[in-house]
């Protein structure tokens, strides 16, 4: 027979214990992870009538985690690919639960057996060069906002770095000497090195020499000196694709983010003929297979790779069936 554990103090240890010292997981998981439980404990709090810091364990179960999900996307509007990431959160604290909370194996067991929804994967997005090139002459240069999100710009399209690695990135993060790079510390806690070019080099060393706001050495500051905000990265990106689309309409069609640059910057490379193992260091992705996604993005490589088959001759047959029961089966 299950004995009553309190829900409350099983979850603050899962984020104190499992997430901050056992994994050392990342800020960004961390506050993913809060906002999922944010989230479920309200919607909990409202089916079971009750306080969060009140409700047992073995309240949280299945059929409730089945119902917010629903409620994620019948009535919040979630998209199917945000549903699954509450619930990778909801299981991880579960299989948690499962080592702290034995006497609630059945429990767990059937919450983890709930799956994830299958979607349908849109192709990326991705600028051409001509479009590259009006949004970074968009911005004002002759202001220091002008002159700072030029440089954002360009760092974002040639080197591919993240939105999190793009806004915490700080000045004595980059080596400008032979060999410039820039070093980040990117997902999963993984350091990298990202080469600059020449151009992107002079551009900086120029922005280097602008006075420094803000004590943290960030390199793209806020004009507080503080760290760029997630909102604060899209209104700047949204303000330049719409100038830029004056000069290239076909920006009008295009949501230019952070991660589009980034998908941009794969591109070229790839059309260029460079394997996907150095890709996929480039742009610090844990396996090759995540690098695949570039090889459907564009016809122009599926139309140069037809361009090299050579034509098959053949002339159409009629199909006869040779058997009784397979004429019945195709005529169904």
């Amino acid at each position: 027979m299950n004995t009553s554990t309190s829900f409350a103090p099983l979850l603050e240890r899962f984020f104190i214990q499992r997430l901050m010292q056992q994994r050392q997981a990342s800020p960004h998981t961390i506050v993913s992870y809060r906002d999922t439980f944010r989230q479920f404990l309200k919607f909990a709090q409202g089916c079971l009538h009750k306080p969060p810091s009140s409700m047992d364990f073995d309240e949280i179960d299945a059929p409730l985690v089945l119902a917010f999900l629903e409620n994620l996307e019948k009535h919040q509007g979630v998209c199917i690919r945000s549903r699954n990431l509450r619930l990778t959160a909801i299981h991880s604290f579960f299989r948690y639960a499962a080592l702290e909370a034995p006497d609630h194996s059945a429990q767990i067991q059937r919450v983890l057996a709930v799956p994830s929804k299958r979607f349908t994967r849109t192709q990326i997005n991705f600028l051409t060069r001509p479009e590259v090139d009006a949004l970074l002459d968009a911005p004002d240069q002759r202001t220091w906002t002008g002159r700072r999100d030029h440089a954002f710009l360009l760092v974002a399209v040639q080197t591919g770095l993240r939105l999190s690695e793009m806004t915490g990135v700080k000045r004595d993060d980059l080596v400008l000497g032979a060999g410039a790079h820039v070093r980040v510390i990117g997902k999963g806690r993984k350091e990298r090195s990202t080469p600059i070019t020449t151009s992107t080099r002079a551009v900086l060393k120029s922005w280097l020499r602008e006075p420094q706001r803000g004590n943290d050495g960030l390199l793209f500051p806020n004009t507080r000196g503080g760290r760029l905000s997630v909102h604060g990265v899209q209104y700047l990106l949204n303000k330049h694709r719409e100038a830029a689309s004056r000069d290239c309409p076909s920006l009008k069609q295009k949501r230019v983010t952070v991660h589009c640059l980034r998908h941009t910057m794969a591109m070229d490379p790839l059309q260029s003929g460079t394997s996907r193992s150095v890709i996929a260091l480039w742009l610090g992705h844990e396996s090759v297979e995540t690098t695949q996604i570039y090889l459907e993005a564009t016809l122009a490589m599926k139309e140069q790779a037809l361009a090299k088959i050579s034509p098959l001759h053949s002339k159409a047959l009629r199909f006869h069936p040779t058997d009784r029961l397979l004429d019945f089966l195709n005529n169904l």
